[in-house]
Parts: structure tokens; sequence; C-alpha cells
């Protein structure tokens, strides 16, 4: 196309959502009009499928659930009472909690006020967080928080570390919606072992997030924990931040939480309009059928053009990855689907993987987050006529037509600044994307087995290595690998065995190895 009939597709599809400032661009995909017309009965059923979710179908069967983390911004759509007071109390009882934090009403017992908060979470319950934090935490924040999203020993000391004697004013999320994940609770129990180092008391600090009546909710109440904020059965990790999940670290950092809400709920309404052109997430997943051939065949890059929307990309790498990264689709078929989603910040990427996006292998598409307002209040120019931020945005619409002439896709969505409100907007677009997009491809966006899988796996090579240890400790001369795995009651899991030996080994775990560490089949085994 030359650059007038550009222009013209440009004004054809171009999404513009007044109230919010938010626009989406979709016409450097490469679409035509067969591709809308082959996809309008699909949208057709998306729409009402869409519908059904937010009237309280049952949209995960795997586990009998209502997903209804839309009802969270606007309670009156819960299906029924129980539901709306699921939502409204705890937004209540968060805003008094926040606000007697803040003025040390409520305060630990060895300090005058909360100063720090340290979220311990994993996946939805820290990925969420953690991009609202970068995003919309001021330079002087009421609270600085910390995270511990791994279970990697070296990084929980590093944070730590980093929170110092500060640990006695430090405020304690513990965020599980089950309350079993392993990762929360290693975290729970090294954060409590830090308290009691320090001859300091962990319960009067420790906050709980979780479902009533899960193992976490348990321990809170046994323990008689500082205070416990419910999650809801009907939203899931990965769409919870605009639950107490999201909004309780948020308010503690003085965002406004609100603002968040309103946000995401103008975009849900902008997301019912059942046409395409004017649904916002519907022409997002058009673009993303598009581009994969509904089948995920290309990955999504995500390259905001703002240091603070830096943690975007991740954030979405789990939304989208986890909901529609399915083997199975909802008839049973085998049909691998997903699309993959990376990222970096423009204009960073420039001079990182640009090249390749542009020259190399042609198996993704871009989308690039604009964002007009530089923020600053004064205007310094580098030269004259041009800031750094005219720098940005040249960099930003430079990389879009030079992608294009290159036969590489892109999306663009403009915002015009960073705020709680089109923070919130951009949560609920892609939430309502990623809805849209399943229907399309006839998969369960809402159910994750893969994942419980994974977890089945970690948990058996955990008690494999409890057996390991047993039989090393009650074993006087030293056993090769396979003797070793089959006195442990798992002969087919000798490499299993192996790596375990040699994490113990590496961190002086009560294991010795004899001969040549090259040589499998003669390495043995012993107590030390």
């Amino acid at each position: 196309m030359d650059k007038q009939q550009l222009w013209q597709r440009y004004q054809d599809w171009l999404y513009y959502h007044e109230g919010l400032g938010i626009y989406v661009d979709i016409s450097r995909m490469r679409f035509d009009e067969d591709l809308v017309k082959q996809l309008t009965p699909k949208f057709e059923k998306a729409f009402a499928d869409m519908e059904a979710l937010e009237s309280g179908a049952i949209a995960n069967p795997d586990e009998g659930r209502m997903v209804g983390h839309y009802w969270l911004r606007d309670p009156e759509l819960a299906p029924n009472e129980e539901a709306k007071k699921e939502i409204t109390e705890p937004l209540a009882n968060i805003a008094q909690f926040v606000q007697k934090v803040h003025q040390g009403t409520i305060k630990p017992p060895t300090a005058e006020k909360f100063t720090d908060i340290l979220s311990v979470g994993i996946g939805g319950s820290a990925l969420g967080p953690q991009f609202v934090a970068e995003a919309l935490t001021s330079d002087e924040p009421p609270m600085t928080i910390h995270f511990i999203d791994n279970t990697d020993p070296a990084g929980i000391d590093s944070t730590l570390m980093k929170i110092g004697d500060n640990l006695k004013s430090t405020l304690v999320l513990i965020t599980s919606k089950s309350g079993g994940t392993p990762e929360t609770r290693n975290g729970m129990l090294e954060v409590k072992h830090a308290y009691e180092s320090k001859g300091l008391e962990f319960e009067p600090h420790a906050v709980a997030v979780t479902m009533p009546g899960s193992k976490m909710d348990q321990i809170a109440v046994k323990d008689n924990w500082l205070v416990r904020f419910p999650m809801q059965d009907w939203v899931g990790g990965r769409t919870s931040e605009l639950s107490a999940v999201g909004l309780l670290p948020a308010a503690l950092q003085g965002i406004n939480i609100d603002g968040m809400l309103a946000g995401a709920k103008e975009m849900d309404e902008a997301t019912r309009v059942k046409d395409l052109k004017t649904n916002p997430a519907a022409l997002l997943a058009l673009a993303w059928y598009y581009s994969g051939n509904g089948k995920g065949a290309k990955d999504m890059v995500v390259l905001p053009y703002k240091d603070s929307l830096l943690l975007f990309s991740r954030y979405l790498q789990q939304l989208v990855m986890e909901s529609l990264g399915k083997e199975k689709d909802l008839d049973g078929n085998t049909v691998y689907q997903g699309i993959a989603v990376y990222g970096n910040k423009g204009s960073t990427d420039q001079h990182a993987y640009v090249q390749q996006l542009r020259e190399g292998v042609p198996n993704f598409f871009a989308t690039l987050i604009e964002v007009l307002e530089d923020g600053r209040e004064k205007v310094f120019e580098l030269e004259p006529g041009v800031t750094s931020g005219d720098f940005l945005s040249g960099f930003l619409q430079g990389t879009r037509q030079a992608l294009y002439e290159n036969n590489r896709d892109s999306i663009t969505i403009t915002i015009p600044q960073v705020n709680p409100r089109t923070v919130g907007a951009l949560i609920a677009l892609y939430e309502r994307t990623v809805s849209f997009y399943a229907s399309l491809v006839n998969i369960n966006a809402y159910h994750q087995p893969g994942v419980e899988a994974g977890k089945k796996m970690a948990a058996s090579i955990l008690e494999l290595q409890t057996q390991v240890q047993t039989v090393i400790k009650e074993t006087s001369s030293p056993l090769d690998m396979a003797t070793l795995a089959a006195k442990a009651g798992s002969p087919d899991e000798v490499e299993s065995v192996y790596k375990i030996v040699r994490h113990l080994f590496a961190n002086g775990r009560g294991v010795a190895l004899e001969g040549d560490l090259t040589d499998l089949k003669t390495l043995k085994v012993s107590a030390s």
C-alpha cells in the first residue's frame, strides 16, 4: 500500500475511547475484509460467550467455578447478593485498614508506624502487584514495597537484606488463593524465620490474602495474624489484580485504587459493544487471530515506550500464555493453542532486538504501547524544538514504520498518560481480549491443567528426595546411583536421584560423593 492508502486504512480501523483517551490501532496488521467476514459468526458467538460469562455461567467446568473478575469493578453486575457482598465488603475493609495503617492507628509492636510492605506470592499474586507498583507508585510513597516472588534462597536473602532494620516496621502480605502454593508457603516460613532470628514476633506483622477456609487462612486464624482479606473463589490468580490481591498493596503504597477500578469498568463497558469495529478488545482479538492464523503461529512482542510500563510484558506473559496455552479445545481435540509473549521497553529495544524483528525470522507481531504525555512539568529542549520525549515518540513511529516496510505487522495502543485509570483500563482491555480470542479458537481460557501437572511432578521429586536422604543415612557403605534409586523405591528414577544427590552435595547437606564426578556409572554416594 502507498502512504495515502495506509492513511485511509488507519482511519478505517482506528478505535478511540473518548472518556479514557485510549487509541487502539490495528491498521498495520495485514488482514483483509474476507477474514473479517469469515470471523463474523465467531465474533457473534464470542460476544454471546462473554455475556454468559458475566451472567455467572460456569466457565471453569474442571472446578465448577464461575469466572467473575469483571464484577470486581462493577459489583452491581454480580449474579447474586452473596457475590456482590464478597466484593463490596473487602473493598470497604481495605480502605479502613489502609487508613489506620497510614495514620499509625494500626502499628507494629516495636515501631511507631509500618514503613514497608513485604509482598510474598507468586504468579498472579506477584506479577500484577509488581507491574502496578512499577507503573504507579510515586517517588515518595507512604510505604515502600518489596517482593518475594520465588523460592530462591539467595533472592529471599537479598530482599530481606534490603529491608534490613526496617523489618520491625514491615507489614508482610502473604498471598495465596489455595494457601497451599509451595513457593508462597516457603516464603512465609523464610520470613517468619527472619523475624524470629531478630527476636521479633512475626504474627503481628502478618496479613493473609487467601480464600476463606484455605490452609493459609487456617494458619492465620490459629496463629492470630494481624488481619485477613478474602480472595474470591470465582477470581483466578492471573485476573486478580483488581481484587484484594492487587488493591491492598496498591492502596498501601498510596495508589488511587478507585481510579484503577473506574478505568477497568469503563473499558469493560466499551468491550461489551457487540460490533467488531467499535469494540477495542474484539479488534485486538481479530489482530491476534490473523497474525497466527488462529493457531498462535506468531509470538507477541510487547514494547511499551515508557519506563514505568517496563513490567507490562511480564504481566501479560502470564495472562495470555496461561490462559491460551492449551493442548485440547472445548471439543476434546488436540490443538496446541497459545501465543508466546515477550518484551522489553522502547527505546531500549532499538539497541537490543529490533534488528532481528526487522530482518530476522518473521515469527512475531509487535504491540507498541505509546504514552502521549511526556510526564514532565517543565519542558527541556535538547536542541531547538526537540525534547527527549520527542525522540521517544520518533523512535516508536520509526520502529512501527520500519517493521511494516519489511512485512512485519504491529499493533499500537496509545494512552494519554500512565495513571490509575489508564492502567486499570489496560488490564481490563487485555483480560477481555483473552476471553474473545479463546472463544474464537474454541478453548477454555480459565483453567490451567499444565500448571497443576508441574506442581504434582515437583512434589513427587521432593518426596523422592526424602526417601533418598533416609536411605543414605541408614546405609553404612557407599551406594552407586542405580542402587540408591532402587533402595529409595524408584528404580526407574536414577537420573532424578543423581540430580537430588548433586544438589545436596553442592549445599553441604549430609552427602559425600566418591569417585570421578564425570563417570556417573561408578560415582558413589554416602553420608558425610
